[in-house]
Parts: structure tokens; C-alpha cells; sequence
């Protein structure tokens, strides 16, 4: 009897991202999602035109990546909610590889793939090694690593908090109390735009800040005020 595998929608939320989500929508055409939707924050780029273009269903939604994915779940129809960021690509497989382990552990809460940060420097791998500590072992992945929620998880928690930043640290903060993060064993290369423009140390430091701070039970509007720039 053949495995009964569940369907995978891709939410992809937008804001500007004309330079990114063509290339995104075409590296994930060979993946096989059941359906890919782009939430446009009104960009006046034309991000919602090419995405439409490029075969995605494109649902418009207010400014904030917390409410534009859950504007993007809401008219998804798949089992597993797969967020990702338009600067980010998967390794050739990844969506088989998470519909497969969907299959055999559906109680997992949710999980990430491994990240690598596209750009040769030194610094940028330990930057993916952190990644990997905190996501396998903290069970606090960040957006950028493609963060995957069954449905049942993601309507457990009331989907991402609404919220000016962090985001995707509070709900996975939320998901991590009904079971363990998972790690799944296939690559996510995540655009070097942010260190290059901020700078690999400033950035990486402002990450972890933030991360702690929201663990910590410091207020997003504290946050927000302290870290001016994120968006």
C-alpha cells in the first residue's frame, strides 16, 4: 500500500522583493509543492505582478511578515504550511524530504531545514553552525531557515503573533511546548544580503539579542525600540 503523503503549501510573504521572487518562484517550480502563494504587502515594485506570472496565487495583505503568512495560511489547503523568505533557496529534494518525515512523525510540531548562508567568507560558516545549535538544539530556527508547521500545530498556537519583529521566534517559542523542533537534513542557502548590509558581526549579534530577549519575556515594542531597522 502506497504512503499516504501530505500536501505542502508554500507561503512565501512579500514586501519589495521584485529582485528576488522570480528567481525564488522558478528554483521552487522543480521542488513539487501542491501550491505556492505569495502574500504582497502592496509593493510597489511590481513583486505581485511577476509573482503571478511566475504561476503563484498571490493573496494581498497589510505590512508585517507575522500577519502576511498567516494571511498566506489562511488560503492555503495543504497539511503542512511551509514559510519561506523570497531571498532563500532549498536543496533540490527538501519539500519530498519534509512530506516524507511529515508522514512518519505527524506529531512533530514543527521544524526548519539546515541553513548556509550563501557567501564564501569563514565567518558565514559559523554563523550556519549557530544556526544549526540553535534550531537543533534550542528549537528556535528563524524564518530565513524555511520554517514547516502541520496545520494542526499552526492552528494549536493561533499562527504567527501579529507583531512589529521576532515573529518567527515567537511562534516557534509556542510551537516547542507541544513537542520537539525538528531538523530535517536538507540545506536552505539564505541570501548574504543582510550581513553585507548591517555587517556579519553586527547583525549576527543583534540576532541573538533579540532572540534572548524575546525568550526572556522582553516585549516586541521594547524590542522594536532598541532594533529600529528590522522589519
Amino acid at each position: 500500500m502506497a504512503e499516504l503523503l501530505p500536501r505542502v503549501s508554500v507561503v512565501i510573504p512579500t514586501l519589495n522583493e521584485a529582485g528576488t521572487i522570480g528567481k525564488c518562484l522558478d528554483h521552487l517550480a522543480g521542488q513539487g509543492a501542491d501550491e505556492v502563494i505569495v502574500a504582497d504587502a502592496g509593493s510597489p515594485d511590481g513583486s505581485a505582478e511577476l509573482a503571478r506570472r511566475a504561476g503563484a496565487r498571490v493573496v494581498a495583505s497589510p505590512r508585517g511578515r507575522g500577519v502576511q503568512q498567516n494571511r498566506g495560511a489562511a488560503a492555503a489547503s495543504g497539511e503542512v504550511l511551509l514559510f519561506l523568505h523570497a531571498d532563500c533557496r532549498l536543496e533540490a529534494g527538501a519539500i519530498g524530504v519534509l512530506r516524507r518525515f511529515v508522514a512518519r512523525c505527524p506529531k512533530v510540531p514543527g521544524g526548519c531545514f539546515r541553513m548556509r548562508v550563501d557567501g564564501p567568507e569563514r565567518a558565514f560558516r559559523a554563523i550556519d553552525a549557530a544556526a544549526h545549535l540553535r534550531a537543533g538544539m534550542l528549537g528556535v530556527p528563524y524564518g530565513d531557515q524555511g520554517l514547516f508547521i502541520p496545520r494542526w500545530a499552526f492552528d494549536r498556537v493561533g499562527g504567527f503573533p501579529e507583531l512589529p519583529l521576532m515573529e518567527d521566534v515567537y511562534v516557534m517559542l509556542r510551537l516547542r511546548k507541544l513537542g520537539r523542533i525538528a531538523l530535517l537534513p536538507r540545506r536552505i542557502d539564505v541570501s548574504a544580503r543582510r550581513w553585507r548590509s548591517h555587517g556579519i558581526a553586527g547583525q549576527s549579534l543583534r540576532n541573538w539579542a533579540l532572540t534572548i530577549g524575546a525568550a526572556a519575556g522582553v516585549t516586541t515594542e521594547t524590542l522594536a525600540r532598541f532594533y529600529p531597522m528590522v522589519r
